[in-house]
């Protein structure tokens, strides 16, 4: 089964020093290398987010993510693992687990 990493960020850990990036990033990079690891992607910060609605046929754009949120959505890493026990012992090894954020997994529909 396939399942979605959702990596939450504390807002806090924007403000790392570099040498601790480095040492996360590096952490991350191992993690890509693991067996049934498909692919990650960081995206860029919230105030790059735009949220798209439709109300009565009108498109509505607003700057921002959809709702405020103590954590914020950081990346996302696509994993194939045998069960939701493989998924999530591979989640709570992501840096963001361990540094006030969350690892939300979620199953992939698969069509």
């Amino acid at each position: 089964m396939k399942y979605a990493l959702l990596n939450y960020a504390s807002p806090e850990s924007r403000d790392i020093p570099e040498d601790q990036l480095k040492s996360i990033v590096a952490e991350y990079q191992a993690i890509l290398d693991e067996p049934g690891v498909l692919d990650d992607m960081q995206l860029q910060g919230t105030e790059a987010a735009t949220t798209v609605r439709v109300r009565n046929g009108e498109t509505l754009l607003s700057d921002g993510p959809f709702v405020d949120a103590k954590e914020y959505l950081g990346g996302l890493c696509l994993l194939e693992a045998d069960n939701l026990d493989e998924a999530t012992a591979l989640a709570a090894r992501l840096p963001a687990a361990r540094m006030g954020g969350a690892v939300e997994v979620r199953p992939i529909v698969e069509r």
